[in-house]
């Protein structure tokens, strides 16, 4: 599975802590927009991605993400954000979260730590197993990230946090672009997608 190659903008964080946008389609003076916003532009497996330094602060990498988002959304509104990285409010850094969404071994599962946080994901398709939640097998790869999007978004708006996984170590482990392959790159299940910024 390859979530993040579903929508023309891809925001993500890897495990090692850096902020990433992969663009899945041509966009016009977004290379100028993500670099003055202190991207750095990596090829690695086909793709064109860009990278913040795994150093950059919670703020900073709000900031800077939110500004290159705000360009990007002149060219479309098809993006989808699944970083942890650029948790942040004008009251600091949010709280621990209290849903894990976890993207990293092929399937879509949920820990939960709050009554409210369960019922918010049970309205958005994952189901209760003995070892946490589950969202259903039979979705496809971008309507698995719309779910994922859409409950993270409900629980936002809740002020209820969360936190989403994809299993990509370091920018290196990220899958390589469709109809490329890799033999340093392991084919691991890429992000989940959330549908908009977090306010500043």
């Amino acid at each position: 599975m390859a979530f993040i190659d579903h929508h023309d903008v891809v925001v993500g964080s890897t495990d090692d802590g850096h902020t990433f946008i992969v663009l899945n389609r041509p966009i016009r003076t977004a290379h100028h927009a993500l670099t003055a916003s202190g991207f750095a532009a990596r090829e690695h497996n086909g793709r064109t991605m860009y990278l913040l330094p795994s150093g950059t602060s919670t703020e900073e990498a709000h900031d800077r993400t939110g500004d290159a988002l705000h360009h990007l959304l002149a060219h479309t509104m098809d993006f989808v954000d699944l970083s942890w990285t650029t948790r942040y409010t004008a009251t600091g850094p949010v709280s621990e979260a209290a849903v894990r969404f976890d993207l990293s071994d092929g399937r879509v599962t949920a820990t939960v730590h709050t009554p409210a946080a369960r019922d918010v994901i049970a309205q958005h398709g994952f189901a209760p197993t003995p070892q946490g939640y589950v969202l259903a097998a039979q979705l496809s790869e971008r309507e698995t990230v719309g779910a994922v999007a859409r409950a993270e978004a409900h629980l936002w708006s809740l002020g209820i946090p969360s936190e989403i996984t994809l299993g990509i170590p370091t920018p290196k482990a990220i899958p390589a672009a469709p109809g490329h392959t890799s033999a340093t790159a392991p084919a691991r299940p890429s992000p989940v997608p959330r549908q908009s910024r977090r306010p500043r």
